[in-house]
């Protein structure tokens, strides 16, 4: 069934104005999944795939930029599946699969390399940022990785991306390979804009809310892993940093606050204007510990819904079985294409 939408949507491109928008996105298997993630990023990929062609992936090639403990990436990536499917990502409305099990991510990676310059992949600040965090393991993988992110976008013909304003920076080097390749060849790619989400688009640290969420976090107070328990998660907002005021208000320089604000606002679905309103006149314990409750009650069906899954392992190599069948067969169109275009010889077989 899932295979027959995909095909019909593929046609309706040619067919039909306006085709159905693609969006592409993916998550690392390198560990818990976070309340920024799905405040962030999964929860808003729900409503998009209502009208657009989305392709969700589960990105391990990724991953092993840093030391994995194989078994513990195998047990994770399964976890992240799970949840892309807990947080509202429909199998039967969108394509999801595991990255490594499509090939053509690897293959396409290697031919957009030779057009990628040197200059650009040593000015991207998260190869920077990595270098610093990991400086025993500064590998080639790590340099090029922004060239797998862009195949893994390319390769779908994608329109957008949903983003954090963090990773933009990606999404425009898959811009300017996209250019660069189809200035050459012709129109071989369909060049790519990021969406950035709005409200919850960037959830901050508990613990330093100058810094982004991050499971890397060496202070455990710092996030919200997708899979904690209700109490941790009070006691984890409880200890949240605010500021010397008392008013639950936005402002400059009130960090704290502005990120407690944000996550309110996200979880129980109001503005954050609605969220003042709610707490004017109340001090910063109440609102830390409603936020708290907002968030325990978010994310629970998450939690059972995961905890199901991952006691249903059939059902999840169904499914990342049968993605990457059909992200196998949309992906090859483009490998074709662009091998054709290089002057590769079309395999027999």
């Amino acid at each position: 069934m899932m295979e027959e939408k995909i095909e019909q949507k593929q046609e309706t491109e040619t067919q039909q104005a306006p085709r159905p928008k693609t969006v592409f996105s993916g998550v690392q298997p390198s560990g818990k999944l976070t309340l920024g993630n799905y405040l962030g990023a999964m929860g808003n990929w729900v409503a998009l795939q209502e009208e657009n062609r989305c392709i969700f992936s589960v990105v391990d090639l990724h991953s092993i930029t840093v030391r994995q403990e194989p078994a513990a990436l195998r047990r994770q990536t399964l976890e992240v599946l799970a949840q892309y499917i807990a947080c509202g990502i429909d199998p039967e409305k969108s394509l999801l699969f595991i990255q490594s099990h499509v090939s053509a991510h690897a293959e396409l990676s290697w031919v957009l390399n030779c057009y990628t310059m040197f200059g650009e992949l040593s000015r991207m600040t998260q190869f920077k940022d990595k270098s610093k965090t990991h400086a025993d393991n500064v590998n080639a993988g790590l340099f090029t990785y922004p060239v797998l992110m862009a195949s893994d976008i390319l390769l779908y013909q994608t329109d957008f991306v949903p983003v954090g304003q963090d990773q933009k920076q990606h999404v425009e080097i898959a811009r300017d390979i996209a250019e660069r390749f189809n200035g050459i060849y012709g129109n071989v790619f369909t060049v790519p804009e990021p969406r950035i989400a709005g409200t919850g688009a960037r959830i901050m640290s508990l613990a330093d809310p100058t810094k982004k969420m991050s499971k890397s976090d060496k202070n455990q107070n710092a996030f919200v892993l997708l899979m904690d328990k209700p109490e941790d998660i009070m006691r984890k907002f409880k200890r949240a940093v605010t500021d010397s005021g008392s008013e639950v208000r936005r402002g400059e320089g009130k960090h704290g606050v502005n990120n407690l604000i944000a996550i309110y606002s996200a979880a129980a679905g109001c503005t954050p204007e609605e969220t003042e309103e709610r707490f004017a006149g109340k001090g910063y314990g109440d609102f830390k510990k409603a936020v708290g409750e907002a968030v325990v009650e978010v994310l629970r069906p998450v939690r059972e819904k995961t905890e199901d899954l991952l006691n249903n392992k059939d059902y999840l190599e169904k499914v990342y079985t049968q993605g990457a069948e059909n992200a196998s067969r949309i992906a090859r169109r483009t490998l074709e294409k662009v091998y054709k275009k290089v002057g590769f010889i079309k395999k027999p077989f």
